[in-house]
């Protein structure tokens, strides 16, 4: 059984550029390498679903333009099936990532175009997609009004839901209610909470605000110390796990919610799919690039099998 995950987000083409450090406002700083890659929290999420082993759709407006052809060519080969609309008169989405040499913790400016004009009328037409999956994932780089149409649309037709409230913005309530699962990472929690996330005690204050605001579990991603899970009775310190030396950490946290979609599709309970996206972030992290860093399946079990 593979199960279906829809995701609702943004594809961008991920500029990216490793240095020793960030340039100063009005200075120029020589940088040691440069590549161009797929990327957006959506397609990264869709990849990762998709190689994880789910039938991964992912629904988004592109642009008509070169960008746009390679969201076509990442999506097809990782098997990801493609329901777009093209809007001429924007762009494809792109960001620049800066990466620390040394250590691989990234910052990034993204700027969505035609994705950042999805709106509910939209999702309406994706009624079919969304309809027919297990899992329903979306994320913040798209309107809050769409996202809202697509978790309302895919609770309404019994779909499981994820909502990963990245990047961090201010929200109603009716997101989280709309939402059987939240997953924020530290920053995002407390903005969302107000609970500073310093410790794993401070991740289970700041789900259980964030059940408190309605949503139906949470999932606080902590980095290189894991993720707390509060998901009914199942309450949980999930310790990150070791896969090999770390080479960039962007994309960790889409590797995690679609590797999590992914299992919960094919019927796991919360727990094993948390520590299926764990693992699916531990390997991601030991590649450069954000979608092509996105580890198969038998990788994923693989790496599950030899931690016990």
């Amino acid at each position: 059984m593979s199960g279906r995950v829809a995701v609702l987000g943004a594809f961008v083409a991920d500029c990216t550029f490793r240095a020793a450090r960030p340039p100063e406002m009005g200075e120029t700083v020589l940088g040691k390498s440069f590549a161009l890659g797929p990327g957006g929290k959506g397609s990264n999420q869709a990849v990762a679903a998709a190689k994880a082993g789910a039938e991964a759709s992912m629904l988004t407006r592109l642009g008509a333009d070169p960008f746009a052809e390679l969201a076509r060519q990442v999506w097809a080969a990782a098997g990801v099936t493609p329901a777009i609309i093209v809007d001429p008169e924007s762009y494809t989405g792109a960001a620049y990532i800066y990466v620390e040499d040394q250590t691989g913790n990234n910052a990034i400016i993204v700027a969505p175009g035609a994705a950042g004009a999805i709106a509910p009328r939209d999702v309406a037409g994706w009624d079919p997609e969304i309809g027919q999956s297990d899992v329903f994932l979306t994320q913040l780089e798209t309107p809050l009004p769409a996202g809202l149409a697509g978790l309302s649309a895919a609770k309404a037709a019994g779909v499981t839901t994820i909502l990963n409230p990245a990047p961090a913005a201010a929200m109603e309530d009716a997101m989280l209610e709309a939402s059987d699962f939240v997953t924020p990472n530290e920053s995002e929690a407390e903005g969302l909470t107000g609970v500073k996330v310093a410790s794993v005690g401070d991740a289970e204050r700041a789900a259980d605000a964030l059940i408190a605001r309605g949503a139906g579990a949470a999932i606080v991603t902590l980095g290189e110390n894991g993720a707390f899970l509060a998901a009914g009775a199942q309450r949980r310190h999930i310790p990150a796990m070791e896969a090999g030396p770390v080479v960039e950490t962007t994309g960790a946290g889409d590797a995690f919610n679609g590797g999590f979609a992914a299992a919960l599709a094919r019927g796991a309970d919360p727990m094993d799919a948390a520590l299926f996206g764990s693992a699916t972030a531990a390997l991601s992290v030991t590649k450069a690039g954000a979608a092509a860093s996105m580890p198969d399946r038998a990788d994923i079990e693989t790496l599950l099998s030899s931690t016990g």
